[in-house]
């Protein structure tokens, strides 16, 4: 699989305590202070030992200024899309252009009607998904004329009112695993966000990039045109993670980290080892396209455009659930890896 191009971006994945909300804050300002360049927290609004992800975007937009901000990811169906399109843009207002927008079909079913959405299956939650991703980018299309109106089977608009446009264009990453997933994001995405010990091989990379990529192809967009991105399960050296950039793609490279030591070297040491490596072939194979910096460049108008944008060991865990799935237990220690057996996909 081919080099897409993109600027390599490090990223930690901070898991929000309800229980120790200063010291997630002040994770994610020091996440800033090393110098990565992303910072992204998971989305349970059913867990009640997390913090609601959007009220901590929000809050440490406010106590941050450089460091980019997404949810890792947001399960749709518990954010209706026109009110989701308002909170994401006027977010990336407040923070002055630092929000993406991940999302995902959603996963604990039980969970998730409990709060009062409604049970889909997987093939209607992927339905779903592709309505609200249409709203969405509706909503931020704020000089198209006219109100939107929308009636699909899962979402209904009906004269809703357009904007705010973002702060800049904010990019759609999908976590999808699937092929009718890793099509959609091939078709209207601008970025693919699995996680690597959900995959358990790079050959899963290769395999559902071929996906998108064709899946982009045949909606007339270019493969480069969608980001890769992956949630790593544990540190790897830098030449696992060069190679996982020039063969497969990957350009986001999101650790689960807690504490400080780990995020300092993933941003002192890792970071700069990997980008080494990987400008030097680059160099030396001067016909990988590049893309440019910065984010996200998807049109709100036009749909998507260009996006610039194996697990270790387990430890103890408290009583209750998995981490982000329904139950009073919290993750006793931040040294751990993500549980990938029950996240939602």
């Amino acid at each position: 699989m081919p080099d897409y191009g993109h600027d390599l971006l490090f990223s930690a994945n901070i898991v929000p305590h309800a229980q120790h909300a200063d010291a997630v804050v002040a994770t994610a300002q020091l996440a800033e202070r090393a110098g990565l360049d992303l910072v992204t927290f998971q989305d349970h609004p059913y867990q009640p030992a997390l913090l609601d992800t959007w009220t901590l975007l929000a809050y440490v937009a406010a106590a941050t200024g450089t460091i980019r901000l997404a949810g890792n990811v947001h399960p749709l169906p518990l954010r209706p899309p026109a009110m989701l399109a308002q909170a994401a843009a006027s977010l990336d207002l407040l923070s002055h252009g630092r929000f993406e927008l991940a999302l995902g079909t959603g996963g604990y079913w039980d969970a998730i009607a409990s709060m009062g959405a409604p049970r889909l299956t997987p093939g209607q939650a992927v339905d779903a998904l592709e309505e609200g991703i249409r709203i969405v980018r509706a909503a931020w299309d704020a000089d198209a004329p006219g109100r939107i109106r929308f009636d699909g089977r899962h979402h209904q608009v009906e004269g809703l009112q357009r904007g705010p446009r973002p702060a800049h264009d904010i990019g759609i990453w999908l976590g999808a695993y699937k092929p009718r997933m890793l099509r959609l994001t091939g078709r209207l995405a601008d970025g693919w966000l699995p996680s690597l010990p959900h995959l358990r091989t790079a050959g899963k990379i290769a395999e559902g990039n071929a996906v998108i990529d064709e899946a982009a192809e045949e909606a007339g967009r270019s493969p480069r045109d969608i980001r890769r991105l992956l949630n790593l399960g544990e540190e790897l050296p830098p030449a696992q993670l060069a190679e996982l950039a020039l063969t497969h793609g990957i350009s986001v490279f999101t650790l689960l980290a807690g504490d400080p030591r780990q995020i300092e070297r993933f941003a002192a040491e890792t970071a700069p080892a990997v980008r080494e490596l990987v400008a030097a072939e680059r160099a030396a194979d001067p016909g990988v396209a590049r893309t440019s910096a910065g984010p996200a460049s998807t049109s709100a108008s036009t749909g998507p455009a260009s996006t610039h944008f194996s697990a270790g060991p387990d430890v103890t865990r408290a009583s209750a659930g998995p981490d982000g799935a329904p139950g009073d237990g919290v993750r006793l220690t931040d040294a751990r890896v993500w549980d990938e057996s029950t996240r939602p996909t």
